[in-house]
């Protein structure tokens, strides 16, 4: 019995891991169902986190208050919204294979960033994650044409930025470490109303987006759906983050690339070359050896 319950100390928070990486890598479905009821992805992303800012509010009043007064929340605020508004959207607009192999250059942005605002070392291991990365992202970019490995599409230029954000978000949110956990989740989602919300009303405003359309039941209840699905993720990350050592809950989050992957190959959302297959090995390979990372 005893090896029974620490089994399942282990495989519960494994389980709830699994279900954020679910959640993401299948996101890319309802964000193009919602953009067929002609609600833009960055308006979607709006909604969809504003419910969950609000329940927050309500569940944590407080949280409001230490964001305002925490000026390095914002730096989060800022980051965790690129991330959404970038990965949402490319999600819809491009091959979700190929947004999600960029987006998961994280390797390569997090070695960057930790040197630069947490001032880690760089290691011969850090720099085998940036070699592998790059290499990957090269090959993945690589046009048939010939020419130089540049973003061709505004998808792939969405996946790269976003991954980029969401190292910047990691490496805030172990500095912030110290703050309470509703503060930094407050910010989070936040950072999805605030940056998704600016960019589509500029945009908007430019005539580059349809503005939303007039409620209706269609897409108003299946936002609200999402919200609580994307609340439950979020839940489930914190539950099982915070009872699994680091280097097990990444390489438990990299099962995302796999349901992004899958799904998109099923339902028709992208495909899968060999050139994409051999530059998302190593992106992923320097993935897993961040993942593999016993913290000091």
């Amino acid at each position: 019995m005893p090896r029974s319950g620490s089994s399942w100390r282990v495989a519960w928070p494994a389980l709830c891991l699994t279900f954020n990486a679910l959640v993401w890598g299948v996101a890319w479905w309802p964000f193009r169902q919602l953009q067929g009821l002609g609600l833009h992805p960055l308006w979607a992303t709006v909604s969809i986190y504003l419910v969950a800012v609000l329940v927050i509010i309500v569940l944590r009043p407080a949280a409001l208050g230490m964001l305002l007064r925490t000026p390095a929340l914002w730096v989060l605020v800022l980051a965790s919204g690129t991330t959404n508004a970038a990965f949402n959207w490319a999600m819809v607009i491009g091959d979700v294979v190929r947004v999600v192999l960029l987006f998961y250059l994280m390797p390569l942005w997090a070695v960057l960033l930790a040197r630069w605002l947490l001032r880690e070392t760089l290691t011969a291991s850090a720099a085998l994650r940036v070699a592998l990365s790059l290499a990957g992202a090269a090959i993945v970019l690589w046009p048939a044409e010939g020419g130089w490995p540049l973003p061709r599409t505004l998808a792939d230029a969405l996946g790269i930025v976003g991954g980029f954000t969401f190292a910047l978000n990691n490496v805030m949110l172990k500095r912030e470490a110290a703050r309470p956990e509703e503060a930094r989740a407050i910010a989070m989602f936040a950072g999805g109303v605030v940056v998704a919300g600016t960019l589509a009303t500029a945009l908007a405003l430019r005539g580059d987006l349809p503005w939303p359309p007039p409620a209706a039941p269609g897409w108003v209840l299946s936002t609200l759906a999402l919200s609580v699905v994307f609340l439950a993720s979020n839940f489930a990350l914190q539950f099982g983050a915070g009872r699994l050592a680091a280097n097990v809950t990444a390489v438990v989050l990299l099962t995302e690339v796999v349901f992004a992957a899958g799904s998109a190959l099923a339902l028709g959302g992208g495909t899968l070359t060999p050139q994409l297959l051999v530059g998302g090995a190593l992106i992923v390979g320097a993935a897993a050896l961040a993942a593999r990372r016993r913290p000091a």
